[in-house]
């Protein structure tokens, strides 16, 4: 008998005079399968809430893990598919907690807080410069330590300095929350940039030179945007000046100046050999893990900072999660979920580069500011791998899906993992906001970011083909 659909048994049956058991073994074979549809979305959004609420401070590693378990348990997963995901995750895994430790130890020697000093000196006691000046400083360190690093390290250091400078609560809140902004906003340059960047890279095989070429000019207008809508929003609440004199000297902040000499020879190296990394074929986790095994190592002789601490700080728990997380989110792959959007692609494809980067882009965008932007990662990848999208559509498809899932995510607090702890940084500084009032900023401040970044991504695509 040709394949028929579930509905077709009964006829099939009484037509031809088959027996009940093929109908019956048909029907419970369709059955089964909407039954492992239902489990895999149950499961997702199961585990999705554990990760993000994290109730009784369940870690975000152990939500994912037993999320991975249960879908392996119940069949909605299969054990090759361990292999499989583990295979995507590595090299954005390892790279991302590569730089984090780099970015924690020039954290304990003073390197961020020299350099916000130095730049809230620089803009010699106009507060509108020291704001565009840490929004460019937040941009670059959000390029090389990623948009967690910039969030997480930048934001405290950043909320320290203007309370120091005498502003109350209310005329930090722009500094504070343009830091958190722009963390997310112009992690897109390079592939080290975001853990969303690194994923996307190892997936389709992109090498750091030819994503920086591509991503380093959007991440340009992508700034450009954000600084205008930050502008827009907060000039008015931003006090006129400052004195300058009331900052402590840059070099004060420093608690081991030979590290932070080491710190500069670091990066360089570390860039280099991002540099490398393409034209002679190794991952990027490559160099970023020798280098910070080598920084770490200079860092243990250091009495500024202890390097078991350093270690101890690591998100190892993120190992966990990428693992786990993108298990469960591989089981909607089993289940044939991610051939919807597939299908919206290759729609959106029809209608030239620009549709496509809007739809893909946007789609990513909204998908990150409900299910979080990790997992919104791989069902992005996976529904452009299906959607056996060619040429300048695929290409204008999987950088729309990087600008989308890096901005998008600030449209909500649930975004992404990185917001969430800022969210909790800021409130043991005593800065609290609520839900329904960063959903009011961020709709407003994100949309046309990402707007205006996806509208530029397909014009730069279209004149490099």
């Amino acid at each position: 008998m040709a394949d028929l659909g579930r509905d077709d048994y009964p006829r099939a049956w009484c037509e031809d005079g088959r027996n009940t058991r093929e109908w019956l073994g048909g029907y419970w074979v369709a059955l089964h399968g909407d039954v492992l549809t239902l489990a895999a979305v149950f499961l997702f959004v199961v585990t999705l809430v554990l990760v993000i609420w994290q109730p009784r401070g369940l870690s975000i590693g152990i939500s994912a893990l037993g999320g991975a378990i249960v879908a392996l348990a119940v069949g909605v997963d299969q054990l090759a598919n361990v292999a499989m995901v583990w295979g995507i995750v590595w090299n954005a895994t390892i790279t991302f907690v590569a730089v984090i430790i780099i970015s924690l130890i020039l954290d304990r020697i003073g390197f961020f807080e020299w350099a916000a000093l130095y730049v809230l000196r620089f803009a010699r006691g106009s507060a509108l410069r020291a704001f565009v000046y840490l929004l460019i400083l937040g941009a670059l360190v959000a390029s090389v330590f990623a948009n967690d690093g910039a969030a997480l390290i930048l934001t405290p250091i950043v909320y320290q300095q203007t309370r120091a400078l005498g502003f109350d609560r209310r005329r930090a809140l722009p500094f504070v929350m343009a830091a958190g902004f722009i963390a997310d906003t112009t992690s897109l340059p390079l592939v080290v940039s975001n853990l969303v960047n690194i994923v996307t890279a190892s997936y389709f095989h992109i090498g750091f030179i030819t994503y920086a070429s591509r991503m380093a000019p959007i991440d340009l207008i992508s700034f450009l945007a954000s600084l205008g809508v930050l502008l827009v929003y907060y000039r008015r609440s931003l006090p006129r000046s400052y004195e300058p004199s009331s900052l402590a000297e840059p070099r004060s902040a420093l608690r081991d100046y030979r590290l932070f000499q080491i710190g500069w020879i670091v990066l360089a190296v570390l860039l280099a050999g991002y540099l490398l990394s393409e034209p002679l074929r190794f991952p990027v986790s490559v160099p970023a893990s020798i280098v910070a095994l080598i920084f770490l190592a200079a860092a243990s002789r250091s009495t500024a900072l202890s390097s078991m601490a350093v270690l101890r700080e690591a998100p190892w728990r993120i190992v966990v999660f990428s693992v786990g997380m993108y298990l469960v989110v591989y089981g909607l792959y089993n289940a044939g979920l991610t051939i919807y959007l597939s299908h919206g692609l290759s729609d959106a494809s029809h209608h030239g580069a620009l549709i496509t980067s809007l739809v893909g882009g946007f789609g990513a965008g909204i998908l990150s500011a409900i299910t979080n932007n990790m997992p919104t990662t791989l069902i992005g990848a996976l529904a452009i791998k299906g959607s056996h999208l060619v040429g300048v559509s695929h290409t204008v498809a999987v950088y729309a899906l990087v600008v989308g899932a890096d901005i998008g995510p600030k449209f909500t607090p649930i975004g992404s993992l990185a917001t969430l702890l800022w969210l909790h940084v800021l409130d043991t500084k005593g800065i609290k906001i609520s839900w329904g009032q960063y959903f009011r900023q961020g709709i407003v401040l994100a949309a046309p970011v990402l707007a205006i970044t996806l509208l530029a991504l397909a014009g730069w695509v279209l004149w490099l083909h």
